[in-house]
């Protein structure tokens, strides 16, 4: 078989993100959850699947393009396939991500259920809702009757309304707001109750909601003083949380490591600590290369190029691909487990020349990206790269908001816990270099 340059091209473009239960992305899916030392999906779908009866709200993050979105459509392949309802949605379709309050949350998971409850043939029109939305209408000064559209197409028109004016968004809140634990109990109520109820009729075992790209509101600081995610998760996190259904949220991987990280615990978490989903393993704490975890790396780039052959024939096919065997390596190396940065090197690759690459091509794409990540370093952010360096470890907000935000250093996992180390690219910067000499002199 001949490699398709185009189709593994598009394979490896890193912004699409893999739908598990589509078959021809699902030949693309490499489970790492092995090296990566647990299986937080596997946790979260226990969680639900052992109590079907009752409502969860967990907590689920990373860095930014680790493959948090993939793993989350596993999950709901997965809860679907043992007789849930799921309903997933990225939260930046309905919302903008730099000004986000909870109403606008439970306002987009209430359009996005009842959407798809409808197209299932399920409409339900909470009357709370019918009379919010006429009061809501004159403010808007857009009349807003619900009794003659689907429920879903009222809330559209509302937030429609409001998402690019922020001066109406501030009016709808300031009118909402006194009323949260009015609409968070018509949504539980009235909204889940009864679409609960009919989807057991039909045989499901519950309703799960999962909310993707949370974690990407944005950390800007309002006038109490309070960062946007702190505000949201930690002081309304107790609102967020009184859903009556399974949730999962996406949140800001910052808030980890806030100092408030045990209120977050025990106000959305039920005193469980957030799911953090670690990097691909490529190096181990001692600096041995990690076998399994770039073997897993070399499976992904093949099974984009080759997903019709069989996994054990794939390493034949190697040549196609690159010049020499161990320039997949130093992609899977200098990427440093992180997924959508070693798709983007190859997608740079392809850019540049057809397969199979020259050393030439893959050290040209290395310098290019590393450079480009270098420039952006100052002299102060050094100094906590050192750090890290030498203790790997990360402590506070602070650290974080500079260093895995900016993806300068990255979190990985063993038997002994998390453990941080640098990103790969960045030890072959001159800075880096120098600083090592000195240090081993």
């Amino acid at each position: 078989m001949s490699l398709d340059v185009a189709q593994f091209f598009k394979a490896c473009n890193p912004s699409h993100t893999l739908s598990y239960s589509n078959p021809s992305d699902r030949k693309y899916y490499i489970d790492f959850s092995d090296v990566r030392g647990t299986n937080l999906i596997q946790e979260l779908r226990r969680t639900i699947d052992l109590l079907p009866q009752e409502r969860t709200c967990q907590l689920f993050t990373g860095h930014v393009g680790c493959g948090k979105s993939t793993e989350l459509l596993r999950l709901k392949a997965e809860l679907e396939a043992q007789g849930f309802y799921v309903v997933y949605f990225e939260s930046s379709e309905d919302l903008d991500m730099s000004d986000v309050d909870v109403t606008d949350i439970l306002l987009a998971i209430a359009h996005q259920v009842s959407e798809k409850l409808e197209a299932n043939q399920i409409r339900i029109k909470p009357n709370y809702f019918i009379n919010l939305f006429a009061e809501v209408g004159e403010i808007l000064q857009t009349p807003i009757d619900i009794t003659g559209m689907e429920f879903s197409v009222g809330i559209s028109k509302v937030t429609a309304k409001t998402k690019d004016s922020p001066k109406l968004r501030s009016q709808l809140r300031q009118y909402m707001e006194p009323r949260t634990n009015g609409i968070l109990k018509s949504i539980n109520e009235e909204l889940f109750g009864t679409a609960i109820a009919e989807l057991k009729r039909r045989g499901k075992k519950g309703l799960v909601v999962i909310i993707d790209n949370l974690d990407r509101v944005d950390a800007r600081q309002l006038q109490t003083g309070r960062t946007q995610p702190e505000y949201l998760f930690i002081d309304r996190g107790d609102q967020l949380s009184r859903l009556n259904c399974h949730v999962v949220y996406t949140i800001p991987l910052g808030l980890v490591f806030s100092n408030e990280n045990e209120t977050l615990k025990q106000r959305m978490g039920g005193g469980i600590s957030p799911k953090v989903l670690p990097m691909v393993p490529v190096k181990n704490r001692n600096g041995s290369q990690d076998e399994n975890g770039v073997n897993l790396l070399r499976h992904m780039i093949l099974a984009r190029a080759f997903p019709e052959i069989a996994i054990a024939q794939r390493l034949d096919y190697l040549p196609q691909i690159f010049t020499r065997s161990d320039l997949i390596d130093r992609l899977c190396l200098v990427s440093g487990g992180h997924v959508r940065n070693l798709l983007g090197l190859v997608w740079n690759c392809i850019q540049q020349s057809d397969p199979p690459f020259s050393q030439d091509t893959i050290e040209q794409v290395i310098r290019e990206r590393r450079d480009g990540l270098a420039r952006a370093i100052d002299d102060d952010e050094w100094k906590l790269i050192f750090q890290v360096v030498k203790n790997q470890s990360v402590k506070g907000e602070i650290e974080y908001q500079t260093l895995l935000r900016s993806m300068f250093v990255f979190e990985y996992y063993d038997a002994q816990g998390g453990w941080f180390g640098i990103n790969p690219i960045l030890t072959e910067t001159k800075r880096y270099q120098d600083w090592l000499a000195v240090e081993g002199e």
